[in-house]
């Protein structure tokens, strides 16, 4: 059987499948006490009793790296295809020899007003561990540093590896809800402290958005983690189920802080409207005022302006203008007075 054409790894005569190097992966094996990186998969390590442990993660996968993932490690279609899409919804399934994992890892864009969310998916196996992610997530190399300086990291098996950058990935959930947090709470000083309504009804619909993009990232994952804390699947052992248990705890608190993000905006925008409501009644009220004041001025002089005979005050042509301005001085200063009096102003 000859080589595929354009596939970076060999098939020797017989047609099996010796090692294969995926052109976007990085592969750490653990054997003999030792974490070191590899350039190539070999299949003899993934066969239980190897005594290897490996950990091949693969970003921005192609469809080559699609072979890998079938031909190597015998993964379902199925599963392939969910790994090699872009956006899948969380989820935790489990197949013949390993468990599928997806979770969101999460990048929030203040500037769009959402988080995004980077597909992190997990195959977990006896002796191996592939992720699968956009290359954008910050946990993997995180964890692969980690891994790299200190060997017990790989040496306490795939799943505790898978729970160390599923923690990893949560931990990074946590500024970024405080950075929306710290927004809320100054959004929340403007409205309900200081009165002013030069907050914008746009602004808090905006955090309103980012609060429900949340929520979206944030529940469905705390699903899925509810299932690996309650050992639904033979690969999470007792020790690791209280792990995921303390990562579902911190994925319940900010789904609880979201809910609540949602109900303070709620607060707000109805303050938020109030105090706008109630800013606009005090200027009807002021013009209003204004209006009625002038108005007896306005027919008083509409009517000495008409070029009809009209009654003349004492003292001569020379002293009929001050007497209307007196008298509308007076009529001013009487409604002034029963403004005052009625408390309107």
């Amino acid at each position: 059987m000859g080589r595929p054409t354009g596939l970076p790894f060999s098939l020797p005569v017989g047609g099996k499948l010796s090692q294969l190097t995926p052109r976007m992966a990085t592969i750490l094996i653990h054997r003999d006490g030792k974490t070191s990186r590899a350039g190539a998969v070999d299949p003899a390590w993934i066969e239980e009793g190897a005594g290897v442990t490996v950990w091949v993660d693969v970003g921005a996968p192609s469809a080559e790296d699609g072979l890998l993932l079938r031909d190597v490690f015998g993964f379902h279609e199925l599963s392939v295809e969910d790994a090699l899409s872009e956006i899948h919804h969380p989820k935790v399934e489990t197949y013949d020899g390993y468990l599928y994992v997806i979770l969101h890892g999460i990048d929030f864009k203040a500037s769009e007003h959402e988080f995004a969310t980077h597909d992190a998916d997990f195959f977990v196996g006896p002796n191996y561990l592939v992720t699968v992610t956009d290359g954008t997530s910050r946990s993997i190399p995180e964890t692969r540093e980690t891994c790299e300086r200190n060997p017990r990291v790989m040496a306490e098996g795939p799943a505790a590896l898978a729970h160390r950058i599923i923690d990893t990935m949560v931990d990074h959930y946590r500024p970024e809800v405080d950075k929306l947090e710290e927004r809320i709470d100054e959004l929340e000083t403007v409205v309900f402290e200081s009165g002013e309504t030069r907050a914008t009804s746009q602004e808090i619909l905006d955090l309103k958005r980012d609060v429900a993009s949340l929520r979206r990232i944030i529940l469905p994952q705390r699903d899925v983690l509810g299932r690996l804390a309650r050992r639904e699947f033979p690969q999470i052992t007792e020790d690791l189920a209280y792990r995921f248990r303390d990562v579902h705890d911190h994925v319940v608190r900010l789904a609880d802080d979201a809910m609540l993000y949602h109900d303070r905006l709620a607060a707000i925008l109805e303050a938020h409207l109030s105090n706008v409501s109630n800013r606009l009644n005090e200027v009807m009220k002021f013009l209003t005022i204004f209006s009625v004041i002038f108005l007896p001025m306005t027919v008083l002089t509409g009517l000495y302006g008409m070029n009809v005979p009209l009654f003349h005050f004492p003292g001569g042509e020379h002293v009929q203008f001050f007497w209307i301005l007196g008298i509308m001085a007076g009529m001013s200063a009487l409604l002034i007075g029963l403004f005052r009096r009625s408390r309107w102003f």
